[in-house]
């Protein structure tokens, strides 16, 4: 048996709780956007979109920090689904501009519910929520802006 202090051991890393925790809210968020036939990742390019109202391939992929290549895929299933449209910006081809269809505005009152329900599912009260919030996304920042590497 391996010694509780142990670099290796389950109960020293950080990592594994994160794990457990994305594990478990990816199979509630699941079995809430079923009825939908919506993914986790097309329901929150739907909710950007919403947000924003409409956007640029490239501004999406950035906001949302899914690479275009990844990006694409989904946004054809919601187009196909007639949650949104992808036509090319007149006045530059080369730029796909992304913007929410009737049929996506409509699930917008429908949907409004589903994250305070995942927010329920934590167990967290207020606080913790927003303190779990700012560590995350602290995290990020510091992954996406190289504050994680050691100099030398």
């Amino acid at each position: 048996m391996i010694d509780k202090n142990y670099a290796l051991s389950l109960q020293n890393q950080f990592l594994f709780p994160m794990y457990l925790c994305v594990k478990e809210m990816t199979n509630y968020s699941r079995s809430l956007l079923e009825p939908y036939d919506l993914t986790y990742t097309q329901f929150i390019v739907l909710m950007y979109l919403w947000e924003r109202g409409q956007s640029s391939l490239t501004e999406a992929s950035d906001a949302l920090k899914l690479d275009p290549s990844t990006l694409t895929p989904v946004l054809k299933k919601l187009q196909k689904k007639g949650f949104i449209t992808r036509e090319r910006d007149e006045s530059d081809g080369r730029t796909l501009i992304l913007k929410p269809a009737e049929a996506g505005i409509k699930m917008v009152t429908e949907m409004s519910g589903l994250p305070e329900k995942l927010v329920e599912y934590t167990g967290l009260n207020s606080g913790e929520l927003e303190h779990f919030r700012f560590l995350a996304l602290k995290t990020v920042d510091n992954i996406y802006n190289g504050n994680n590497k050691k100099e030398g």
